[in-house]
């Protein structure tokens, strides 16, 4: 049994839907809001994965303890890729969801339907005493031109994934955290954290 891992998080929403899937893992699952002396970890990496290493690996230098630590964002084909790192501040700072979504918009306004795939990626790094792991997970769908739910957050009006007619933010929380990039992802670490455990 591992006795604590560390989300190199500090946004609740987020270490609530990590929790419930690491759940079982470990008595102690915390979180940055845990270890206030953490000063904001500079994400200056090129990819996903970069980004999520330096979260992890800082952490894990100031606790000891095992680390989670992802990175995630919108990758859409017809934009080469972008948002992709830049997700968060795709319109610029201070981070705004209503703001990014209307750039990402007007950004694809020009391109038909059939043209407007896209795909969420969440990479997860785990780091700790005899480890260092990277794991990801991807959800694709489309691009839709209007928003349409109010239960997600971030591109969730947006983003219809394949299979489905509803945005993620229509589908709601209990749906999307079955499918969603982060949860495939956290899944996979699971299973490492798991291994490690026996």
């Amino acid at each position: 049994m591992l006795n604590s891992i560390v989300i190199a998080t500090a946004n609740k929403n987020k270490f609530e839907e990590i929790s419930q899937i690491l759940k079982g893992i470990t008595p102690n699952i915390l979180s940055l809001q845990d270890f206030p002396q953490i000063e904001a970890i500079e994400e200056n990496g090129s990819s996903f994965q970069e980004n999520s290493l330096i979260k992890a690996r800082n952490v894990f230098g100031e606790t000891g303890l095992l680390t989670l630590a992802d990175d995630s964002g919108l990758e859409v084909d017809a934009l080469n890729g972008a948002p992709g790192i830049y997700s968060a501040r795709y319109a610029g700072e201070p981070p705004d969801y209503q703001v990014n979504n209307r750039k990402l918009l007007q950004d694809l306004h020009e391109i038909p339907d059939h043209q407007r795939a896209a795909q969420f990626r969440c990479v997860v790094a785990i780091v700790g005493p005899k480890i260092e792991q990277v794991v990801e997970g991807i959800v694709t769908g489309r691009i839709i031109r209007e928003l349409r739910g109010d239960k997600g957050f971030g591109y969730d009006p947006l983003f219809v994934p394949d299979g489905f007619e509803q945005t993620f933010a229509e589908l709601g929380e209990e749906i999307k955290n079955q499918m969603s990039h982060r949860a495939r992802a956290f899944l996979k670490a699971r299973k490492i954290l798991e291994d490690l455990a026996d």
